[in-house]
C-alpha cells in the first residue's frame, strides 16, 4: 500500500523510464522524451566514501584519479555489482530530472529496463535500490522488450518482430509477438568486451598499453564489422610495455575489425541461433519487415550489412538506437493498461493506480 504522503508528492512528480546500463544510464520522462544520457560511473573518495562526481564528470576521472579517489562503474553486465553506489546514482538522476522542484521531495513512478537473463535476486536489488533512491513505485521490464517498444514496433501484434539490443555489457536478441517473448538469447558480449578486444590487440601486436577510453575512441572512430568503402587510420596513444615510455601507433580499421572479430562473431551467432528456433510463420514476418538493431552497439559501422549477409534478412538500425530502452520504458508508463503484461515485477506490485 502506498504511503499517503508519497501519493500526494507523486502528483507533482514525473513518471520516468530508466535504462540502467553498464556503460550509460539513460532517462526518459513522460511527455518530455529523453532528458539524461550519462555514463554509469560514480567517483568516490576511498576513505570517507564521499561521492565526488556522477556521470560524465566521473567518467573523465577514469584512469586519472589519485590513490584516494576511485571511479566506480556500479553495474557489470547489466546487473548491480555495487548496491549502495547504484542507489546513489539513481537518486542523483531522479533529483536531476526534478531539478526545479525545490519545495518537495520527488516520488516518481519508474520503469527500469534490465537484461532478460537476470535472476530474481538481481531484479529485487534494482527494485530496492530505486525505492531507496526515492521512487514511490518501481516496475521492471526486460531491456529487449523495452527496446522493441522504443523502436516503434507493435509488440501487441501477432506479427513477429526481432530486436537485437547491443549495450555495454550484454547483447540480447528477442523475437516478440502478442506482447510475449517467443525466442530469447542473451550473451555477455557487447560494447565493453569490444573495448577489451582492442586493448588486448594493441598489447599483443604493438606492446602498447592503452586505456578503456582510448579503446572506445578507436572503436567509435574506425571500428567496423564489415569492410569499409575506404579504410581509415587512427592514432592509438599509450605506454610501450618494453621501454615504459609513451608511444603513438597508427592503427588501421582493418586491424580494429580483426580485433573485434571474435565479439562480432558471437553476436552474429546469437542472432542465427535465435532465428533457428523461431517458428516458420514468424520467420516469414521477419523476412518481410526485417530485424531491428538497438543499443549503442548498433552504431558499429557495417554491422547491419554483416548481419544481413549472415541471416539473409534485411537488418535496419532503429531511430536513436541508444535511447530505445529508456524511451520504451517511458512508453509503458504512458500506455500501462495496454502494455501491463510486458512488465516482469508482478510479484511485488498490485495494479497501478
Amino acid at each position: 500500500m502506498i504511503n499517503p504522503l508519497d501519493w500526494l508528492l507523486g502528483l507533482f512528480s514525473l513518471d520516468i523510464g530508466i535504462d540502467l546500463g553498464t556503460a550509460n544510464t539513460l532517462v526518459a520522462v513522460r511527455g518530455k522524451g529523453l532528458v539524461i544520457n550519462e555514463p554509469s560511473v560514480v567517483a568516490i573518495e576511498k576513505d570517507t566514501k564521499r561521492v565526488l562526481a556522477i556521470g560524465q564528470d566521473a567518467k573523465e576521472m577514469v584512469g586519472r584519479t589519485p590513490a584516494n579517489i576511485v571511479a566506480i562503474r556500479p553495474l557489470r553486465d547489466g546487473v548491480i555489482s555495487d548496491f549502495d553506489v547504484t542507489e546513489t546514482m539513481i537518486a542523483h538522476f531522479i533529483k536531476q530530472v526534478h531539478d526545479k522542484a525545490f519545495w518537495f521531495v520527488p516520488r516518481p513512478r519508474i520503469v527500469v529496463g534490465l537484461p532478460s537473463g537476470v535472476t530474481e535476486v538481481e531484479k529485487r536489488a534494482v527494485h530496492d535500490a530505486a525505492i531507496n533512491a526515492g521512487a514511490r513505485e518501481v516496475h521492471l521490464i526486460e531491456e529487449p522488450m523495452a527496446a522493441a517498444i522504443g523502436a516503434g514496433l507493435d509488440v501487441s501484434s501477432s506479427r513477429g518482430s526481432m530486436v537485437v539490443d547491443i549495450g555495454g555489457g550484454t547483447t540480447e536478441v528477442i523475437v516478440v509477438s502478442l506482447q510475449g517473448i517467443v525466442v530469447s538469447r542473451s550473451v555477455r558480449v557487447a560494447g565493453d568486451e569490444m573495448d577489451e578486444d582492442i586493448m588486448n590487440y594493441a598489447r599483443q601486436k604493438y606492446n602498447l598499453v592503452i586505456g578503456e577510453r582510448m579503446a572506445e575512441r578507436a572503436k567509435i572512430a574506425i571500428g567496423s564489422a564489415y569492410p569499409l568503402e575506404e579504410e581509415e587510420l587512427f592514432p592509438l596513444r599509450g605506454r610501450n610495455l618494453i621501454t615504459g615510455l609513451p608511444e603513438e601507433v597508427l592503427i588501421s580499421s582493418v586491424e580494429i575489425r580483426e580485433a573485434l572479430s571474435n565479439s562480432v562473431n558471437i553476436i552474429v551467432d546469437s542472432v542465427r541461433s535465435a532465428l533457428d528456433e523461431t517458428p516458420p510463420e514468424l520467420v516469414a514476418d521477419l523476412m518481410e519487415q526485417g530485424i531491428v538493431l538497438a543499443g549503442g552497439g548498433a552504431l558499429l559501422k557495417g554491422l547491419p550489412e554483416r548481419l544481413t549477409d549472415e541471416t539473409k534478412i534485411k537488418v535496419i538500425i532503429a531511430d536513436e538506437p541508444m535511447s530505445c530502452v529508456a524511451r520504451g520504458a517511458q512508453a509503458v508508463l504512458e500506455n500501462i493498461e495496454v502494455l501491463r503484461s510486458v512488465l516482469t515485477d508482478t510479484q511485488w506490485h498490485g495494479p497501478i493506480a
